[in-house]
């Protein structure tokens, strides 16, 4: 890998700081939490918001399609400031996984993409493996007419969307169909984190458009962009649970005495500190590989084996360290433990990278 220039850019300071403030305007926490008592009224105006308003929907898409033509690090900009706000958005699901399966095709879907008229979700569990088999990859089957039949489970984005593209099996070759979400079962499932909350898809023989006739390389690329900026989701979530925590035992006074000046408490702010900087850092080098078309496979694994029990680390030590009232549903720490922890096992665990990443290096197995 050549030397990537890791600082940002006055764009990607300006973009943060646009987002940032929308953010702090239409994305109060305890509108969040009202979406765990199924008011997701605030899903609705928070994307309109961001992908119309802002362009952020065609952030990825190219200009000839009516997009930005932006990068993947001002995609991870994005990425990390709704992690802050543990923002219920579609943002990761459409404009960057379904986006990114898209590039490789001239569909009208990627202009509808760009002007924010339309929001896709593809129909993959979000545990999905990156090296899965292409039938993980692709539980529907496609015949001759198009018809689409299977079932998939577990799938993000598909409540926020208006079209589904769906990956299917034919012999050997993986290809992508798009199916209109009216036209499929679209069962929500009660997930840990209703901020970005699941649904089982069921297709029954319904009619589907072509996109891509072979279409392996395509959904592949798709997730690792995905499970690369989801890494600047979760340092985002990092952050701003460390950032609440030093500001709350700022303030909170125990024997007499301001609770962040006891020892313990430093030492442990102090780890979560540099665990929370270094996420910033590999979260960063992902973004920049692949903006940078260089191959990105290792450093994706690297800051998703980092950044999903970082984002948990760090989440923990906040309900913890804000005492009883961390325990409280009325405190918002409980919206980033679990944003963190279903973000844990999205596109594939910890463990799953780190099995990943060596075989990527060529780190001979352990012995026993």
């Amino acid at each position: 890998m050549s030397d990537l220039n890791l600082l940002p850019t006055d764009v990607e300071d300006d973009l943060r700081a646009t987002v940032r403030d929308l953010l702090v305007d239409h994305c109060e926490l305890s509108a969040v939490a009202a979406v765990y008592d199924g008011d997701r009224s605030l899903v609705e105006r928070l994307w309109k918001a961001l992908s119309v308003d802002l362009g952020l929907a065609g952030l990825l898409v190219p200009e000839e399609h009516g997009g930005a033509g932006a990068s993947t690090r001002e995609a991870a900009v994005v990425l990390d400031e709704l992690g802050r706000h543990v923002a219920p958005v579609p943002f990761l699901t459409s404009a960057v996984v379904a986006t990114t399966a898209l590039l490789d095709s001239d569909h009208a879907l990627l202009g509808r993409l760009a002007t924010g008229d339309c929001t896709v979700a593809m129909t993959v569990p979000l545990s999905i493996e990156l090296d899965a088999p292409g039938r993980e990859l692709a539980s529907v089957t496609a015949d001759d007419g198009g018809r689409l039949t299977g079932r998939v489970t577990s799938v993000a984005g598909a409540l926020e969307a208006d079209v589904l593209l769906v990956p299917t099996v034919d012999a050997d070759r993986l290809a992508l169909y798009a199916v209109p979400v009216e036209q499929a079962g679209v069962e929500p499932v009660v997930s840990l984190d209703m901020t970005r909350q699941l649904a089982d898809i069921t297709l029954d023989g319904i009619a589907a458009e072509l996109v891509l006739a072979d279409a392996e390389a395509a959904v592949r690329r798709a997730l690792e962009v995905g499970a690369a900026l989801l890494a600047s989701e979760q340092a985002g979530v990092a952050g701003r649970c460390l950032e609440t925590t030093v500001a709350y035992l700022k303030e909170r006074r125990q024997f007499g005495r301001v609770v962040g000046g006891f020892q313990a408490l430093k030492h442990r702010l102090a780890d979560l500190y540099a665990g929370v900087e270094s996420a910033r850092s590999v979260a960063v080098s992902a973004a920049a590989a692949l903006a940078a078309d260089e191959d990105g496979s290792v450093a994706t694994a690297v800051a998703q084996a980092y950044c999903s029990d970082l984002a948990v680390h760090a989440a923990e030590e906040a309900v913890q360290l804000h005492g009883g009232i961390g325990m409280t549903w009325e405190h918002p720490a409980h919206l980033y433990l679990k944003r963190a922890k279903a973000d844990q096992i999205a596109f594939g665990t910890a463990g799953a990278h780190r099995a990943r990443l060596a075989g990527l290096v060529d780190l001979p197995p352990v012995r026993a």
